[in-house]
Order: C-alpha cells, then structure tokens, then sequence
C-alpha cells in the first residue's frame, strides 16, 4: 500500500466531501457538517496567522449545538490542537486512523462456535446493537440505534449492521457505512461483550463487513481504532495512517433576554 497515496486519498474522498444525514457547508479552509449522527468540523487546512479567526467562526457557526472538531495529525497548523483547547475545546483520547485494501484481508472468517453473525433489520436487531454499545462502551447509545434504524429505511445501500448472537443473547455489534462515490466504507463499533473477547468475534464481524463492502465494489475498509482494537487489526492487514483526536465543544448557550 501507497501510504501516502491512500491517506490523501481519504482526506479528499471522505473528509472533503463527507456524506451526512443533514447537510454540508464548504468554505475555503473548513468543512463543516450539521448531521442528527454527527456533527462538527470534518476537513481544515489552515495557516497560523488566520486559525484563531476559523475557529472562532466555526464556534459561531455551531451556535448552540454541541459539535466536534475531528482532527488528525497531519492538520495544518502543528499547534491547533493548542488553538483549540484554547479556545475552550475539549479534547477526547485520540483512536488511529487504519485503513486495508479488501484484497488484502482474509473475508473467509467466521464466527466461533456457538455464535451467529444476524444482520440488522429491524427494531429488534436494533435492540440488541444498542444494548452491546451500552454494555461494552457504556452510555446510552439509543440515539445511534435511531439513526441507524432511520437510515437502513430511508438509504438502505449506504450502511448495514450485525449482531453476533450466542443464542439468545447479542455478545457483539458493528456498523459499516459505504461511502458511494468513493473507495473507502467505514467501520464502526466491533464492541465485544468482555466474557467473549478473545474467541474471534471482532475478527468475524471485521471479514463480514469487509466482505460486504468487497461485494460492493469498495477497494479500502477504514476504522477509527482504539488502542484496545489496533493490535488485533493491525494484525488483520490494517496500516497505520494517522492519529485521530475528537475536540469537543458543548455548544454556546443561548442569552436570555430581559
């Protein structure tokens, strides 16, 4: 893999024409997104005499919701991550940015015995994929479920999501988002319920969202990893490309009158 090549690609495929259940604003040096799963900054390319000014015009901009920042650490200026605790952003622990090519990567795995891989379809798939991103991640992740759920009705070709059912019960979840138009589709959760960590679940759900994405005519599969999945899909074929680091921003409160 071209590392340098595939990176620049995603900056531009994905992050300078992001797809979004709301809609995009694209201004010269930023590209913001106003969306019900997400919504922040996706894309900055900015110099040190103007990055104050930028963010201080995205925090504007936002107005009251709460948003992100994503940044990565080839962003330009080196010091923004300082310009934007500075100005009152909050930074979360930082995940890397992985991508493999699908013809790398080995889509025959399956699940372990006793496990079931069960596609989302439904308000009960629904059901179970939120209540592992509950236990595994903690917080209430419903309103991932609801986006989800109201994204497999309305765009059905853009996204897909499993369950891995021991029996009854769901021991592990994951999203995949195809990003038309482009190479890349996305990975997403993989959380396993700690009991079955160890066994090759995540390793199945990563070959059957690959797998779904090759049928698809995809080329890359990408995850923003945590330190605890890396190694594993390091391990997969992955390659490291960048740091990762979410700054957040409560949203300005509106002042009241009188």
């Amino acid at each position: 893999m071209d590392e340098r090549a595939v990176l620049a690609a995603y900056d531009e495929q994905i992050r300078r024409h992001p797809g979004t259940d709301g809609h995009v604003e694209h201004e010269d040096h930023v590209i913001r997104s106003f969306g019900q799963g997400w919504t922040g900054v996706e894309w900055s390319s900015l110099d040190t005499a103007g990055a104050d000014a930028v963010i201080a015009a995205q925090i504007a901009a936002f107005g009251a919701r709460a948003w992100e920042w994503k940044h990565y650490d080839h962003d330009q200026p080196t010091d923004l991550p300082a310009r934007l605790v500075a100005a009152g952003l909050i930074p979360e622990p930082a995940e890397t940015l992985l991508v493999a090519e699908i013809a790398d990567l080995d889509l025959t795995t399956g699940p372990p015995d006793g496990v079931t891989l069960v596609p989302v379809v439904d308000q009960a798939g629904i059901d179970d994929l939120v209540a592992v991103h509950d236990a595994v991640f903690g917080g209430d992740h419903s309103p991932v479920g609801r986006v989800l759920l109201e994204g497999l009705e309305r765009e059905p070709s853009t996204l897909a999501a499993v369950v891995a059912m021991a029996g009854p019960v769901p021991v592990s979840a994951a999203r995949v988002q195809f990003h038309e138009g482009t190479e890349f589709a996305s990975l997403w959760g993989g959380g396993t319920r700690p009991e079955w960590r160890g066994r090759g679940v995540f390793r199945a759900l990563v070959a059957h969202r690959a797998a779904l994405a090759a049928a698809r005519g995809f080329r890359y599969v990408q995850v923003d990893a945590t330190a605890d999945s890396r190694p594993i899909l390091r391990g997969l074929g992955f390659v490291e490309l960048a740091t990762t680091t979410p700054f957040k921003h409560p949203g300005t409160m509106p002042v009241s009158g009188g």
